[in-house]
């Protein structure tokens, strides 16, 4: 990996960002609290799925229409928020029982799956971070070409997705027999839509 410098200070620096609290990380620990085990594997599959196409987006300079374009910025940070503040208003009027084992009509692991999806994609402060992130890791001659970035991107997610899968394992371990209790499982789906709320308001008021 000639095109790659100072690659042990990127894992460090990596694991640094991940165990940081962000809008991914509370999204998987609302999925995996209020949801369970499951849910939080299909969201972490999702989250990095969305993390996948932001690093192809950086690879291609795409990433930089979003930094230069404020309408393209606007509109992707409003329409972040707008799908996070429903999912919450969604769970805050979810009717008082406990969830389904199963559906025939709905397959609730697509449905938590497309939302960590949704959720990475449409939060443009991640095109912003992987595009001013990586280069710092790429040499000079390398800088313009896509394949140091997908090589960072892909290791990067699979960190991403270890510390997620192991936050989703303790998160759904502390609340599996709380969540038999219907006014807890209540509870915990209001506390979760308000979350989810919070965190569209938080990506409304975020900044280049």
């Amino acid at each position: 990996m000639e095109a790659i410098q100072n690659f042990n200070l990127f894992i460090i620096m990596t694991l640094i960002f991940m165990i940081t609290p962000g809008i991914d990380t509370i999204f998987i620990l609302n999925k995996s609290i209020s949801k369970g085990r499951k849910a939080g594997y299909f969201a972490t599959f999702g989250i990095n799925i969305g993390a996948l196409l932001h690093t192809l987006l950086a690879s291609l300079g795409l990433s930089i229409l979003i930094s230069q374009s404020d309408v393209l910025f606007l509109f992707i940070k409003y329409a972040g928020a707008l799908y996070l503040s429903y999912i919450g208003i969604n769970n805050l009027l979810a009717k008082n029982k406990l969830p389904l084992k199963k559906s025939k009509k709905i397959n609730t692991n697509d449905k938590h799956f497309i939302s960590g999806v949704m959720t990475n994609l449409l939060n443009p402060k991640v095109a912003l971070f992987f595009m001013a992130f990586f280069p710092q890791f790429i040499t000079k001659n390398e800088i313009d070409s896509p394949i140091p970035f997908i090589i960072l991107g892909v290791i990067y997610i699979l960190i991403s997705t270890l510390w997620y899968l192991l936050l989703t394992i303790i998160a759904a371990w502390i609340s599996v027999k709380l969540q038999q209790n219907t006014s807890f499982y209540n509870y915990l789906n209001k506390i979760s839509g308000i979350t989810y709320i919070i965190m569209g308001l938080k990506i409304v008021l975020m900044k280049k």
